[in-house]
């Protein structure tokens, strides 16, 4: 095997794992995508130790490829543990190791998180995981900072996930970094999900999901509101187009999306910049306005807390890449 320096990507198979979590995985950076005309990743499955592995529903997995080229992958991915309450084998946290070291990048999905930690690699920063399991990364880990409720956490090097589903929004946000919003939309497209959910969205919504004429309505002011970035959106605009009070607007919001509708416009706003950055000069004011921010000042701010770099550090780091 001649790896492509940059692009390849290691995903752990382990005893007990259900064929989505590694399904998540193989289907954003296996599947060939010539379409896109940019050089894909190129992906290995790799397993702890030599031997087929079992996995739910009586299936099994083998891989000719262990943890020396799992840990030589530009992209480290660990999508989950068999025991939450055991420890990873000596081996799989020093391969781990092995790979933040020389400069890899480091995801886990769900419970993998646990791997990381044990690892050594979370000390210090911040993750999330499964939202049943914060608590046990939590008490079993206690320098991580561990946040139960996002979807999945950047820290640069080491990102980590919630749930399996929750892998799907990091991975594409992982094409986004390396190709730029085009690309990950067309990615999205072809698995036919939302091109990007917010990572500090809510895990989950406490209000149990009804069948409720409001949501519509909701989903039709979002729909409009999307075609009319530019312009200035209130949460009482919003309420008045969906026939609604603000407060019972703001209920049916939550309770259709788990975010507010002023944390949502943000995310358009800064999800719709990125394409202007990547296929135009315009300046960088000029760009703030027209995704509708009223200053430079608030577009930089809510820019950087949502891509964790600056509007030209991304456009210059996207070029580059290109």
């Amino acid at each position: 095997m001649t790896p492509r320096p940059g692009r390849t990507v290691s995903v752990l198979a382990y005893e007990g794992m259900s064929a989505f979590e590694i399904g998540i995985v193989t289907e954003v950076f296996g599947l060939p995508r010539p379409e896109l005309e940019v050089d894909w990743y190129e992906l290995t499955v790799c397993t702890d130790r030599p031997g087929p592995v079992r996995m739910l529903g009586g299936a099994s997995l083998s891989s000719p490829y262990g943890l020396d080229v799992f840990a030589d992958a530009a992209t480290v991915i660990v999508p989950g543990v068999p025991d939450v309450r055991a420890e990873p084998t000596p081996e799989l946290a020093a391969a781990l190791r092995r790979a933040h070291g020389r400069g890899a990048r480091i995801m886990s999905i769900c419970s993998g998180a646990f791997a990381l930690a044990a690892a050594g690699l979370l000390g210090g920063r911040r993750a999330t995981t499964h939202w049943r399991y914060a608590e046990l990364l939590r008490r079993r880990y206690p320098a991580v900072e561990v946040d139960p409720d996002v979807l999945y956490i950047d820290d640069g090097a080491v990102l980590t996930s919630a749930g399996s589903a929750a892998g799907l929004d990091l991975c594409l946000h992982v094409v986004r970094r390396d190709f730029g919003a085009a690309i990950a939309n067309a990615v999205a497209r072809r698995l036919v999900i939302q091109p990007h959910r917010d990572g500090g969205q809510a895990q989950f919504i406490e209000a149990p999901m009804t069948v409720d004429p409001g949501d519509d309505r909701v989903a039709d002011s979002m729909a409009w509101a999307l075609a009319h970035l530019a312009e200035p959106i209130t949460v009482d605009g919003l309420a008045r187009r969906a026939h609604m009070s603000a407060r019972s607007y703001l209920r049916h919001f939550a309770r259709a999306t788990g975010t507010t509708p002023i944390r949502w416009l943000i995310d358009q706003r800064v999800q719709a910049s990125l394409t202007l950055l990547e296929t135009t000069d315009a300046p960088i004011d000029q760009i703030a306005g027209a995704v509708g921010f009223e200053t430079p000042v608030t577009y930089r701010h809510h820019f950087g807390r949502a891509m964790w770099t600056s509007p030209t550090a991304y456009r210059r780091a996207f070029r580059a890449r290109a």
